[in-house]
């Protein structure tokens, strides 16, 4: 390959509000809106590509706003002079100067994956593996709040086509378990799974399931500990998918063999990018599981860059992705890629296949070179 090389680099902040009111996970956890950050890489032969690093509260995962800005920066100048598409040496790089900061490294990944495919005139999944899935399965999110309110925005986003949900639990476990009943009981067509984002202690996650035991429901990361979930199998059946826990392939195995786990979520911005993402989904694969491919929050470029990943995946371990601009108000690549009735695609031009609109952003906040 003709050589090349990372001349300059900008960072831009926005905010992204969430389109459905408020967003409400277990414990208190809430927010009309999160920050977002997003990276323009640019070359010296003149390709650029974007990357987005979105965070979801500072008591979701170890990072929060100001680490993953603060990452960004120290990452930044350590990155000029590289070749953009050694997606393996820059992983091992950026891990030389910071330990974790997952969520900062997955927007520098995403943008240099952009530069690749641009580079050769590919989608970045057809440089992952190639493209399986035209028809993504989309879901989203319950926010945490009453039943009726809760029936209500079910009942307005499956009259738009949206026929996965996610129903989020996790602080009172026998309330939670009334509700999500009333709920399946209320759609009947509609697949639902609930998700308690490790909020439940040991004893209340076990509460909820026995209560939930006939149902079939999926129950998603019911307490932060592996070896917590892993004890759940002792009183319920009940299908376990892992999330938060599951950062590295070894955390996978765990998921599997000491879990049962029927299947993980793969987070970009938990694992650093599309590059780790890929090995991960490649490796859940290889063990037989299925996965839910998205990230933890973002706009445009978060659903561009997720729906590469899940369009490569083997669609029969793919259980289902998300959009996140779906999620959320403000659209900087002109709200591309879109999800309709339901179902998604990755896009076809090269890179992300999408084009950000930088007169949107305002001046860059930091700049590289």
């Amino acid at each position: 390959m003709t050589a090349m090389k990372i001349s300059a680099i900008e960072l831009y902040e926005y905010d992204l509000t969430y389109s459905h009111g408020t967003y409400v996970m277990s414990k208190g956890r809430s927010a009309k809106q999160q920050p977002s950050n997003l990276v323009r890489v640019i070359t010296d032969s003149g390709i650029e590509g974007w990357g987005e690093a979105a965070t979801l509260s500072g008591n979701y995962l170890p990072v929060f706003a100001g680490s993953t800005r603060a990452a960004l920066r120290e990452l930044a100048p350590l990155l000029i002079g590289q070749d953009p598409r050694g997606s393996t040496h820059l992983q091992r790089l950026m891990s030389s100067l910071l330990m974790g900061q997952a969520n900062a490294k997955n927007a520098f990944d995403v943008a240099c994956w952009d530069i690749f495919g641009k580079s050769v005139d590919l989608p970045i999944s057809a440089l992952i593996g190639g493209v399986l899935s035209t028809e993504l399965p989309i879901f989203e999110a319950v926010p945490l709040s009453s039943t009726e309110e809760s029936l209500d925005y079910i009942g307005k986003r499956s009259a738009q086509g949206i026929m996965r949900y996610q129903i989020k639990i996790g602080d009172d476990p026998v309330k939670d378990a009334a509700r999500a009943r009333a709920i399946v009981k209320a759609f009947p067509d509609i697949f639902f799974f609930v998700d308690a984002n490790a909020g439940y202690t040991l004893l209340e996650a076990q509460i909820a399931m026995r209560a939930l035991d006939d149902t079939n429901l999926y129950v998603e990361q019911p307490c932060r500990d592996i070896a917590d979930c892993a004890m759940l199998r002792k009183i319920s059946g009940l299908p376990i998918v892992l999330d938060e826990a599951v950062l590295t392939h070894a955390d996978l195995y765990r998921a599997k063999y000491e879990v049962s786990a029927a299947a993980v979520n793969i987070k970009l911005g938990r694992l650093g990018g599309i590059t780790p993402a890929v090995a991960m989904r490649n490796a859940a694969q290889d063990l037989g599981m299925h996965f839910c491919i998205e990230d933890v929050w973002g706009g445009d470029v978060t659903a561009a860059a997720v729906s590469h990943v899940a369009a490569s995946a083997f669609p029969e371990n793919l259980m289902h992705t998300s959009f996140f601009n779906d999620w959320t108000n403000e659209h900087v690549a002109g709200y591309q890629p879109r999800s309709r009735n339901g179902r998604g695609a990755a896009p076809t031009g090269p890179g992300l296949g999408i084009t950000v609109d930088r007169s949107l952003l305002g001046a860059p906040v930091a700049s590289f070179s």
